[in-house]
């Protein structure tokens, strides 16, 4: 039988990351620039305490738009998901997936023994299905 990828064979080992006081607008650009789809965030001891999305960034400029608000007097803190979905490098890929499509979410911070090792993203875990599935025939 066919070993099942797992994390660590598909996951970015050095993502970037962003502060929970940056303000959103600078959460955008790095978001726009590295051409991301949301990013891990990080509080000042370098420990994982969220995601942004960019669903969750077109939230925040949208609401500082309704509210005659500015995005750069805006947190990353205010409107990043803090409800943490991870997994460790030895996680089964599958398992991930599964667990991607249960919570709508498209990356997953990867931990190891809580601290920060890479983020895997959901082009990374179809890469790393179409890959196994082309093993397995």
């Amino acid at each position: 039988m066919v070993r099942t990828a797992a994390v660590s064979d598909c996951m970015h080992r050095s993502p970037l990351t962003i502060s929970e006081n940056a303000s959103i607008a600078q959460a955008v650009q790095v978001i726009v620039d590295n051409k991301l789809t949301g990013i891990t965030v990080v509080n000042d001891h370098g420990v994982v305490v969220g995601v942004l999305s960019e669903i969750d960034c077109l939230k925040a400029i949208l609401n500082s738009i309704y509210n005659d608000g500015d995005p750069d007097h805006r947190l990353v803190n205010e409107f990043m998901t803090t409800k943490l979905n991870t997994c460790t490098p030895s996680d089964s890929i599958v398992e991930v997936a599964q667990s991607m499509l249960e919570t709508q979410q498209r990356r997953r911070p990867v931990l190891e023994d809580g601290k920060l090792v890479g983020q895997v993203s959901s082009g990374n875990v179809l890469w790393a299905l179409m890959e196994y599935s082309r093993r397995k025939a």
